[in-house]
């Protein structure tokens, strides 16, 4: 007699999605949320959503770290410091110099500004006067490394979304898609190995639920969890 093998059980992230003063008038982050949790799902990765993001952040300055954490949150304008006190900065900073997988989406280049622990951590960032987006709308992604796994057989691609633009990035990161602009190249996703060995992958695209509606989108994003879950 045999016997089907059990189910496996889904790798468990925890998403730090827009929520309370890490929201902003122009991303509806409960969709990309949404979104980010459905694609991580087909992935085999179950995303638990942090309610408090200073909290979540305080947290990791001791005990265990989650085994992925996915970072689609914006810049508050509440005039209060972000991390929101020294110990959120310190749970910032052991989580990016930890070895723990981080995927970051969209506005969160924008979300600690001036924060060198974050821009190391995260390969890039977006800076205040010089990195802009042309208006949303369709955008045509290039696949500019197709020897990575995410990229792998995937073609160029359209979908609505915003492309941000003039991102200030480390050279060493490994560029996987990009756009064009006035003629010149911007990177769109790359893959980061930060200072402590973890891995990173930023996703520049991400504005609203219709870029995750774009299946080639989803591909890419799923592949990069597989990546950074090894």
């Amino acid at each position: 007699m045999t016997t089907s093998p059990a189910p496996t059980a889904p790798r468990r992230g925890l998403l730090l999605g827009g929520v309370g003063r890490y929201t902003d008038p122009w991303h509806p982050f409960a969709d990309t949320s949404r979104g980010l949790t459905d694609v991580a799902r087909e992935a085999g990765v179950a995303l638990e959503q942090a309610t408090d993001v200073d909290a979540a952040l305080a947290s990791f300055a001791a005990g265990a770290l989650p085994d992925l954490v996915v970072v689609n949150i914006g810049l508050p304008r509440d005039g209060s410091p972000v991390p929101a006190d020294a110990r959120a900065a310190a749970g910032l900073a052991r989580l990016l110099e930890s070895e723990v997988p981080v995927l970051a989406v969209h506005s969160s280049a924008t979300c600690f500004p001036d924060d060198e622990v974050w821009e190391s951590g995260l390969g890039g960032t977006w800076v205040r006067g010089t990195t802009m987006h042309p208006p949303y709308g369709r955008a045509h992604v290039l696949v500019t490394d197709a020897g990575h796994p995410v990229t792998a057989d995937v073609d160029d691609f359209e979908l609505d979304d915003e492309r941000y633009t003039h991102l200030r990035h480390d050279p060493h990161v490994r560029v996987l898609l990009a756009h064009e602009h006035e003629g010149e190249r911007h990177p769109l996703l790359w893959v980061h190995i930060r200072p402590g060995g973890g891995l990173t992958v930023y996703d520049a695209l991400g504005h609203d639920g219709r870029s995750y509606a774009s299946e080639a989108h989803r591909t890419v994003l799923r592949r990069a969890l597989g990546t950074l879950l090894g």
